[in-house]
């Protein structure tokens, strides 16, 4: 079996491209992630405004505290405009579902991860030369096919998510990777080793 500096010889054009779609998992698992979080975060203000809202609107509140300083005018004013912002913030919180949406990203990137050491096992038995080519591509196929399935039904991610997908996979903006990109999310002993860039 012919072998190359970096094992039994694949076909390398077959290799790039199941490292090219292992790379684009890595990043949409990551941005699932991270639009998880977002969306977690605004669950968490949106319940702890929604709290304040209705402590601040108990009329009785309202009343003794502007009662003493104030008319009984502005007390209710102050208890009605409370009432209306608690009314405006339930009607949010049954619109803007932010713990069902964290949650259906957080089952998306559960998926991904899935497909993502897969595609990890893969790209092992190529590089192994423990696969034949057409089993390889078998396979490859196969993870496709998950993932297409897994895109189809996942929610849609935001800017922001994605950004800060970016930052912490610490590649650039363009959805195509280099050699050692794409390496900083292989474990070591599958890396090709190629030091673009470095001394």
């Amino acid at each position: 079996m012919k072998t190359t500096s970096h094992g039994p010889l694949c076909d390398q054009r077959l290799l790039a491209q199941v490292r090219e779609s292992f790379g684009r998992v890595v990043y949409s698992h990551k941005t699932h992630e991270k639009q998880a979080d977002i969306s977690f975060s605004m669950y968490k203000w949106q319940q702890g405004t929604l709290i304040a809202l209705t402590a601040l609107s108990s009329g009785t509140f309202l009343t003794l505290v502007f009662g003493l300083f104030g008319n009984s005018t502005w007390s209710s004013l102050a208890t009605s405009f409370c009432a209306l912002l608690v009314s405006w913030m339930s009607l949010g919180a049954k619109t803007f579902k932010f713990d069902e949406t964290s949650a259906a990203h957080r089952d998306v990137a559960s998926k991904l991860w899935d497909i993502r050491e897969s595609y990890i096992s893969l790209i092992a038995d190529m590089m192994s030369g423990q696969i034949a080519d057409l089993d390889a591509r078998k396979r490859r196929d196969e993870l496709q096919s998950l993932a297409r399935d897994v895109y189809s039904a996942a929610p849609r991610t935001s800017s922001k998510a994605f950004v800060r997908a970016q930052d912490g996979l610490k590649n650039n903006e363009e959805m195509t990777f280099t050699t050692r990109e794409i390496d900083l999310f292989l474990p070591e002993a599958l890396r090709l080793g190629e030091d673009e860039g470095q001394s």
